[in-house]
């Protein structure tokens, strides 16, 4: 054993490192997906007898209203929490600067990424309130009529929307912040040289420098829309009259609530989800891949 070791510690010296890791990714990640498969083709309530019924719970999903716009909110979600992207680049190029104060900003634009996703969604609901809440008074000066954004199924997705835009705009700049550092001054010089400037620099100088960055931003940005849930419990709990759901939350109702307790429907749902997630995320991984093997 001791003459295999030391032949082969530089080879086994990495796994031995990574075995604890691996040990706790495969008992807490790995492991439970395959479970929530499995547990899909049963109607089981968590504590009695499992029922097998095989696809009957995805075929479920095609008739069911709140599986619909659960999925539609998601698209929602995904299609404007994008937005954070371009928003977070502007505000770092805007605090990629040698000015007075400009820590004092950098501070205030960093601040809500350390605030707990819970405390944002008691801020934004605060900041929606009929009645007394700033949104609510504003609109009501400029129109005589306030908006109550969480009691309106057409416009209560978007305000949860724009309350997780907040804290994520503030992820995407810190990132963005990071790769400007390593931007490369010599091209920037050699570009203004060049009569290159303004957006004409950005683009065709400091945009391909950002690319490292711009991958995970968007990385993150998708996985944050499609995993919402925090706002969504703590803003509305699905409301109003479920206009608000998106698969995780509905995930979590139809499974844990005390409206569920269907956990065969509620892992079905997490399948699909992880099934969404996996296509964005495979394509992530394959472009990193590619990237890699090309340089």
């Amino acid at each position: 054993m001791s003459t295999y070791w030391k032949a082969n510690q530089r080879r086994l010296a990495p796994w031995l490192f990574l075995a604890p890791g691996l040990l706790m990714f495969a008992v807490y990640v790995i492991i439970p997906i395959f479970q929530s498969m499995w547990i899909s083709f049963y109607d089981w309530d968590g504590l009695g007898e499992a029922t097998w019924v095989g696809t009957a719970n995805y075929a479920e999903m095609s008739s069911d209203p709140n599986m619909v716009t659960s999925f539609k909110n998601n698209i929602i979600w995904l299609a404007l929490y994008l937005l954070a992207v371009p928003a977070g680049l502007f505000i770092a190029i805007f605090l990629n600067q040698t000015v007075t104060g400009i820590r004092l900003y950098k501070s205030l634009f960093f601040f809500p990424f350390v605030i707990s996703q819970v405390v944002v969604g008691l801020i934004f609901s605060w900041f929606y309130a009929p009645g007394f809440g700033l949104f609510y008074k504003v609109i009501e000066f400029f129109t005589g009529t306030g908006v109550a954004i969480l009691a309106d199924p057409d416009l209560v997705t978007y305000g949860i929307i724009a309350a997780g835009l907040w804290p994520q705009i503030a992820y995407v700049m810190i990132l963005y912040l990071t790769g400007l550092n390593n931007v490369s001054p010599d091209q920037v010089e050699a570009a203004r040289l060049d009569g290159a400037k303004g957006w004409r620099m950005l683009w065709y100088v400091i945009l391909p420098q950002l690319r490292p960055a711009t991958f995970i931003a968007v990385v993150v940005t998708v996985i944050g829309a499609l995993r919402s849930f925090d706002l969504v419990s703590i803003m509305t709990a699905g409301g109003p009259f479920g206009s608000s759901r998106v698969l995780s939350y509905y995930m979590y109702e139809t499974a844990l609530s005390e409206y569920g307790y269907r956990m065969g429907y509620g892992a079905a749902i997490a399948v699909v989800l992880f099934a969404i997630m996996m296509v964005f995320i495979s394509g992530f991984i394959w472009k990193m891949w590619r990237d890699e093997t090309e340089r």
